[in-house]
Formats: structure tokens, sequence, C-alpha cells
């Protein structure tokens, strides 16, 4: 594990202070760093939750497909850009856990420790949220939670312009192929392969793709859907995914948004989704089930990162993911 684990360095989180005193704290002033490879995770006190950021710094697989890489960024991006959110969530814990690294190419190796990691927090009583990194986070974050939850197989919801079903080539797995493997592997094992995916693009995606989907039973609701108009369609089909699963894998792929809102990502979209009052409907809906395993944003590109508006709306998300777990975000 120690060549693909780098705990957080001293000095990352920091931000705005405007004192000590518990309703003017802020994430920075608050969030226990913690090095897993040398400590076990704090121990969570009685009627307290917990939830344990961890980052997988690669790209690799962004390179793999052929993408713009610099992804491997992405972490540290977003821990600053969380830094000085206002803390409204009391004595909840909240853990930096470090990152998993891939700076050989080994991408394997890499998603190998990231799902160990994953199953390491989940036992420790915490929600994992991870940032990434490309979207290869997703095979190893899903696995992590599947070897945890056992016979409960997590349902799997992805905000993305893209299905990520194609099949490995001779490059390897990558930031493309997540969903088919997970999807291949449920099937080895006899287990269902529950995937939902929102916000994809007619021209982000070929025919072969949309005919994988439907070959595994892929549910999915186009970007055209995301208008008011639809609300009850979109709200609808998420909570009957819902209803359908124990529990719920929440990915995000910064691609899904509009360039405009995420110029900072491998695959900007002129026409992607717009981070507005009915995508947070939509968003919440995720969060608020009561069944959420674990979540992540993957895509997070600093290189071109226009103004930090990427980092900065991939941080919207993860105080959303915070403030509905721990209940206290006024509906």
């Amino acid at each position: 594990m120690l060549a693909y684990y780098q705990p957080t360095a001293a000095g990352t989180w920091q931000g705005r202070i405007d004192g000590e005193e518990p309703d003017v704290r802020r994430w920075h002033q608050v969030i226990q760093p913690v090095n897993i490879s040398h400590h076990p995770l704090p121990a969570l006190p009685a009627g307290r939750k917990g939830i344990a950021f961890l980052g997988f710094a690669c790209d690799e697989g962004v390179r793999r497909n052929k993408g713009r890489t610099g992804a491997a960024a992405g972490p540290l991006a977003l821990r600053r850009a969380c830094a000085s959110f206002p803390v409204h969530f009391g004595a909840h814990a909240l853990v930096d856990a470090g990152d998993v690294v891939c700076t050989d190419g080994q991408l394997e190796a890499a998603q190998e420790v990231l799902s160990a990691t994953v199953q390491h927090i989940l036992q420790a009583g915490y929600l994992p949220v991870l940032f990434g990194g490309g979207h290869e986070i997703a095979y190893a974050h899903e696995r992590g939670i599947r070897r945890h939850s056992g016979a409960q197989q997590p349902g799997i919801v992805n905000f993305d312009a893209h299905f990520d079903l194609r099949e490995p080539d001779a490059a390897g797995p990558g930031s493309g192929t997540g969903f088919w493997q997970i999807a291949q592997e449920r099937a080895q094992a006899g287990q269902p392969f529950h995937y939902l995916a929102l916000g994809i693009q007619q021209n982000s995606n070929t025919p072969r793709l949309f005919q994988a989907a439907e070959t595994l039973g892929v549910q999915y609701l186009p970007a055209s859907l995301f208008q008011l108009k639809y609300q009850e369609r979109l709200i609808g089909a998420i909570q009957a995914f819902i209803r359908q699963n124990d529990n719920i894998y929440l990915t995000t792929c910064l691609d899904v948004f509009a360039a405009a809102y995420a110029p900072g990502v491998s695959a900007p979209a002129y026409n992607g989704l717009i981070p507005d009052a009915l995508f947070l409907d939509c968003f919440r809906t995720v969060l608020r089930s009561g069944k959420l395993a674990g979540a992540d944003i993957a895509e997070l590109n600093p290189a071109f990162d226009a103004d930090q508006r990427t980092a900065k709306l991939a941080a919207s998300l993860v105080f959303e993911i915070v403030m509905n777990y721990y209940s206290t975000l006024a509906v």
C-alpha cells in the first residue's frame, strides 16, 4: 500500500478564520488529517456520524482514454476549494484520509489500493467521499463498497455525459471502461448490475455504447430531459431506482456540466447540464435517500480550470454531500 498512498501534506487545509468559537468555525479548522498507513481512523462517539475524504491523485485512466491529463492534481484543488466552508454539522467527524496516488502508470495496482482503503473507511463506520482524479475512480470505489456490502450490492447512480461502458482496448482499462468492468464482475459473481446514468449526451456516445447500455440493462436519462417541464419524470425515475436497491454509490463526472460552469475537465461539453435548482433537486434526491454508501467527484482538471470555476462547482457538490449526510441542511 505504501507505494500508492500519501497522507495529506501539512498546511493543505487553510482558509479564512473568523475565530475559534463553534458558531464561526470553518472546515479547515475542524478537519482531522489521518495517515491511515500508520494510524486507524478515529473511533466515532455514540450517536455521531463521520465522513472520510480520500483523494485519488491519478489520471492514468484518462491518458489511456486519450483525454486531457491533469486530473491527478484535482484532489488538492478540491481540498483548497472546500477549506473555508462554514461548519454546520456540529460535533460530527470530518476526516482527511490522504491520497491514493498513481505515479508509475500501474493503474490497476493503484485501484486495488483505493478499493481496499474504501473498504477500510466503511468498516470504521465512516462514509467515503472521494476526490478525483479521473473517472477510473469509479471502478475502484464501487469495488470497495461492494466488498464491504456483501450480499447488498450497491446500485450505481452516475451523473455523466458518458456511459463509460467501453470494453478495454490494448491500452488497458481506463476512465471510460469502469462500468463495463463492474458489469462483468457482477455477472461473473451472479450479481445484478443496477446502473442509472443521468445526463447522457447522444453526441458523446457511439451507437455501440447505447447498444451496450441496452444489453446490460442500464437505465439512463439524457441531458435533454433536464428541464423543469420534465422535473417529475426525473425525480420519479431516480426515486424508483433507489427503491430497487439496498444502498447507492453516487458518482459525479464533472463533464456532465456545461463548459461555462465546468471548463476544467478532460472533455468539456458546450451543452452540458446547468447546476441549477433542478439539478440540485435530482442530486439531493439521492443524498436524502438514507441509502448512500459512498460518493465521489471525478475529472477535476485544474490545468484547464478558468477562475477555479470547476473546483468551486465540485466543492459545492461536496458541501451538499456533507450537509445532507449529517442531516442539518434545511430543505
